[in-house]
């Protein structure tokens, strides 16, 4: 094929870290994929923490271990209002909660999947009736729909969104590890800015297209990532 009718993508999206965390600031709202830990991006994270950002507003499944995932974050205290489906695997969590010293916002699990996908594909709310006399109704507003109340779930999207992917092209592409996807589809589809950090980073086109969770077209830079440095708490107590 002649280079005139050539017309493969050639965008580069690969950055190095610290252009990355230059688009984190303080006071923002960050959305970090995982799952307790699992697929979300250790060399992201650590960065946070040595720029020293400070007064996030964190969107996440949960609120990991102390010392593991988002949960490293907060305690730092880094971290000022959590919205999350439960915080139970971090005491620290719960402690600066208890002091007021940390906001949390608790969601239904799916239904904060769902809020965050809403976030992602543009629809503004949906109604539920999943929290009906629990906390989660706090503060919701209710409709009637055919005698039926039902909660008013909002959207949820983020200023920036932190993924953590086994391997990324260069157009952002997203390949993950198994059960490490979790949130991190969506989690990438809503922050206005989507960050992903790759094991691996291939060239554009050498992906199999059938294994990509996340396109390219919903990530904005892809960085390198210098792997886990952390222990799972039971590794400890086995060695």
């Amino acid at each position: 094929m002649g280079k005139c009718n050539d017309r493969r993508l050639t965008v580069d999206k690969v950055v190095p870290l610290e252009r990355a965390l230059q688009l984190i600031h303080n006071g923002m709202t960050l959305m970090v994929g995982g799952f307790g830990g699992v697929g979300s991006p250790p060399t992201l994270i650590q960065g946070i923490l040595d720029c020293e950002i400070k007064d996030l507003t964190v969107i996440a499944n949960d609120a990991g271990f102390p010392h593991i995932g988002v949960g490293r974050l907060i305690t730092a205290g880094r971290v000022t209002r959590l919205i999350a489906s439960h915080i139970g695997s971090n005491p620290v969590a719960g402690e600066l909660m208890i002091d007021k010293q940390l906001q949390v916002e608790f969601s239904p699990q799916g239904t904060l999947a769902e809020r965050i996908r809403a976030g992602g594909i543009g629809i503004p709310g949906f109604l539920t009736d999943i929290g009906i006399g629990t906390i989660a109704q706090d503060g919701k507003a209710w409709v009637q729909l055919n005698d039926t109340e039902y909660l008013l779930e909002t959207a949820l999207e983020s200023e920036v969104s932190i993924v953590y992917a086994k391997r990324a092209d260069h157009f952002g592409n997203l390949v993950y590890d198994k059960t490490a996807q979790n949130f991190n589809p969506l989690v990438a589809m809503a922050g206005r800015l989507t960050i992903a950090e790759a094991d691996e980073i291939v060239p554009t086109g050498s992906l199999e297209p059938t294994y990509v969770a996340t396109p390219g077209v919903f990530v904005d830079y892809v960085v390198q990532s210098e792997g886990v440095k952390w222990r799972w708490p039971w590794e400890s107590m086995t060695k």
